[in-house]
């Protein structure tokens, strides 16, 4: 297949630190040419990826994140230089409602946001003339009325990701200085624990910058090491020797790459069950999960957990392998003409996982 992928013009393709939904299409863009398969990737033209870039791509503009006049004009880029592939596997929002799309190519795009009553009416639309999928069953369930085509869970390369020892002797937290990722909470835990905490946060957005100095910064105290915006080197490392990994999220997050990518290292996962929390985490055996006040509680006992099997999990089911080949499957069922690119109707939800 000659595929086609579009992303957002914010991040490069791998980011260098955050930028999780540019991490899952550069492990789709080498999964699906270590395949066998062409690709070409609309991207910011300094991405790194090793596949060949689409035509006319501009640079990263991340101060520019998520404005929708910077990704309408990449979708227009994108498409311009699409007319030679078999199928396009789309990122971004506006893409596959672009008037100009290339004619009688199967569009499939793959959701990366909650689903709210906003995303809701502009997905229900994208459904009439594209495969739309959810990256969770958790996500798709926010919009029953959405045709979703199937679930399919992200994945990741874990060739290059170390297991550790788990005896540092702290517990961490990664993600974005946001109320939704649970970083306060997360504070709280890990003191009513008694067990330090390293903090590796993305601190650059307005809103993150805001959070982080009013609410954050205050009450940071001797139990808590900030360590900033990691490669992914080092967050691996910071992961692996981690007791366990602290995931306090306080809203239904469509997919949680950074427990996967915790999981990877061997640690365990310590968060509350919401969002696809509970389709990741195996509860007492990979993470415990449990109301915010209730996870001190457990902090000790993650321990004791198999770290192997931590590990195992992402192998058996969060592969970029096993992710790649549903996409494969996809493509291959939409182009083979044994379903519809787009369906006026509610589908129902075929289980890929």
């Amino acid at each position: 297949m000659r595929i086609g992928l579009v992303a957002g013009p914010w991040i490069p393709v791998p980011p260098s630190t955050y930028g999780g939904t540019e991490r899952v299409v550069d492990s789709l863009a080498r999964g699906f040419a270590a395949a066998g398969h062409e690709v070409l990737l609309a991207a910011p033209s300094d991405s790194s990826c090793p596949v060949p870039l689409a035509p006319g791509m501009r640079t990263s503009i991340p101060h520019q994140l998520n404005r929708t006049l910077s990704e309408l004009s990449q979708v227009a880029r994108a498409y311009a230089g699409m007319g030679g592939v078999d199928i396009i596997h789309d990122h971004t929002l506006a893409g596959p409602l672009y008037l100009h799309r290339p004619e009688g190519i199967p569009v499939v795009t793959t959701i990366h946001c909650r689903l709210d009553a906003g995303a809701a009416d502009i997905y229900g639309a994208i459904a009439r003339k594209a495969a739309v999928i959810a990256i969770s069953r958790d996500q798709a369930s926010h919009a029953p009325d959405v045709p979703v085509t199937r679930v399919i869970h992200h994945g990741m390369d874990i060739a290059s990701v170390p297991v550790g020892s788990g005896s540092g002797g702290y517990l961490c937290f990664v993600g974005r200085a946001s109320r939704d990722k649970g970083l306060l909470e997360a504070v709280r835990i890990a003191r009513e624990a008694g067990i330090p905490l390293r903090i590796a946060v993305k601190v650059r957005e307005q809103d993150e910058v805001t959070y982080f100095r009013d609410v954050i910064e205050p009450i940071l105290g001797p139990n808590e090491d900030f360590v900033g915006e990691m490669d992914d080197a080092a967050k691996y490392r910071l992961m692996g020797e981690a007791i366990a990994f602290l995931n306090p999220i306080q809203w239904p997050e469509p997919f949680g790459l950074v427990m996967i990518e915790a999981l990877a290292t061997g640690t365990p996962v310590i968060g509350t069950p919401a969002g696809s929390a509970p389709e990741i985490i195996d509860h007492g055996r990979t993470g415990f999960l449990g109301s915010t006040d209730q996870l001190a509680g457990v902090v000790h006992k993650a321990a004791g957990l198999d770290r192997a099997l931590c590990r195992r999990t992402v192998e058996q089911r969060f592969s970029e392998e096993r992710m790649v080949n549903d996409y494969l499957r996809l493509f291959g069922d939409l182009l083979g003409g044994k379903m519809p690119a787009g369906v006026p109707h509610a589908a129902g939800l075929h289980q890929n996982l």
